[in-house]
């Protein structure tokens, strides 16, 4: 079986065709500035390719991408009668969706429905299904939601301290994200426990980040909240701040509600308290040069993951272990180690040889003397992705 994997964001494609049995990548790719004038990144072959080509819209932009993959020297299947479905990422689920689903009019309408929810992501994704179900008829689509994994959290913990009615009549509260990764990285943990009753915390580290807390493979409570921007310091999002923060800077900066919510996703973070920039690795390279600009960003930022990793261990009443993955999780042996350093009267003991270590394997970083283990796990939100859509679709 070969599933077409879609990631549609407003000016942006990610994409990725697999086979789910035995989950081999054909091609993987990037299209990128939609509408404007168009980049194409394609790996196939053992071979990765950039283009400039046009594509004015989204469905011009999957056209170019199903040619490659069937035509010229980048060629993998003979034909798009290959494809057997077709798995999106959708970020927003709501309450609607605990669990990925095969789409259709209803499924559409519920998504249509979460857009005040996730403006900048939904309609992207919403679109991309279309345009799929325009392209490649009779096919099926699968959703794979960003927040459904979040759903068995407790009424405790994704509920906010606001008037009930405000959770009752506008869906006012935590709905996580990251979900498809962090399902993937507690069930590899689980794996390298082996065991079946664990308590696992899985730091997700890129340009966006959260932190979950998995019970027996469950998440019980999540960093991001009602939008992404809840949570840890990220490359431009705030994370955690006094909502006094907004109509304080609203009268200060003359700026409207929407402007300030733009100002904390999109200008603080780390790009905002540094000056420098939003990549994690610019900012270490200028603290090792001195920069206590840059130095405190790092602090910053190693500070709040520590202290939702303290909360999630008391939440699962231990931990058995802690996972880091995504971007920074993955590459950034300094934050990594920063941020285990002091928690050793949760028996957290980390291997500073093993640490530096960099491979895209998993593997174990913590000394043989630590109660807990310490995790690198590389994520893989688009095997999930494909997995769950063969799971839908084998049978029809």
């Amino acid at each position: 079986m070969l599933v077409f994997i879609l990631n549609a964001g407003s000016s942006s494609l990610k994409y990725q065709l697999m086979n789910p049995e035995t989950t081999e990548v054909l091609a993987s790719g990037l299209c990128e500035r939609i509408g404007i004038d168009g980049k194409l990144i394609h790996e196939s072959n053992d071979k990765k390719i950039k283009q400039e080509i046009e594509m004015p819209t989204h469905k011009e932009a999957i056209e170019v991408v199903l040619n490659i993959l069937t035509k010229g020297e980048e060629k993998v299947i003979d034909s798009i009668s290959q494809i057997d479905a077709i798995g999106h990422r959708v970020v927003h689920g709501g309450e609607f969706f605990n669990s990925s689903v095969i789409v259709n009019d209803d499924v559409i309408t519920k998504l249509e429905g979460l857009i005040p929810l996730a403006p900048l992501h939904n309609p992207a994704n919403i679109m991309g299904i279309k345009i799929a179900q325009e392209i490649m008829p009779g096919k099926p689509n699968v959703a794979v939601f960003d927040t459904a994994f979040h759903q068995t959290m407790p009424a405790s913990n994704y509920m906010y301290a606001v008037p009930y009615e405000d959770y009752k009549d506008y869906g006012v509260r935590k709905y996580g994200f990251h979900g498809t990764s962090h399902y993937y990285v507690s069930n590899e943990a689980r794996k390298m426990l082996n065991k079946e009753d664990s308590k696992v915390i899985v730091c997700h580290l890129g340009n966006g980040s959260s932190i979950c807390a998995v019970r027996d493979g469950k998440s019980i409570d999540t960093s991001m909240g009602l939008t992404p921007l809840e949570g840890l310091v990220m490359g431009t999002r705030s994370g955690d701040i006094d909502a006094g923060v907004l109509s304080y800077l609203m009268e200060k900066k003359n700026m409207t509600a929407a402007e300030t919510v733009n100002y904390l996703n999109k200008k603080s973070g780390l790009l905002g308290v540094s000056g420098i920039s939003s990549d994690l690795r610019e900012i270490i390279e200028a603290a090792a040069s001195g920069n206590e600009r840059a130095q405190t960003t790092i602090d910053m930022k190693c500070s709040r993951i520590r202290k939702y990793i303290c909360s999630y261990a008391g939440s699962l009443e231990g931990v058995d272990a802690i996972c880091f993955t995504a971007g920074i999780g993955e590459n950034a042996d300094l934050i990594r180690e920063k941020v285990c350093d002091g928690l050793e009267f949760m028996g957290v003991e980390i291997d500073s040889d093993k640490n530096k270590v960099r491979n895209d394997k998993n593997r174990e970083i913590n000394k043989d003397s630590s109660k807990t283990k310490i995790y690198v796990i590389p994520t893989n939100e688009e095997l999930v992705i494909a997995q769950d859509t063969y799971k839908l679709t084998k049978a029809l």
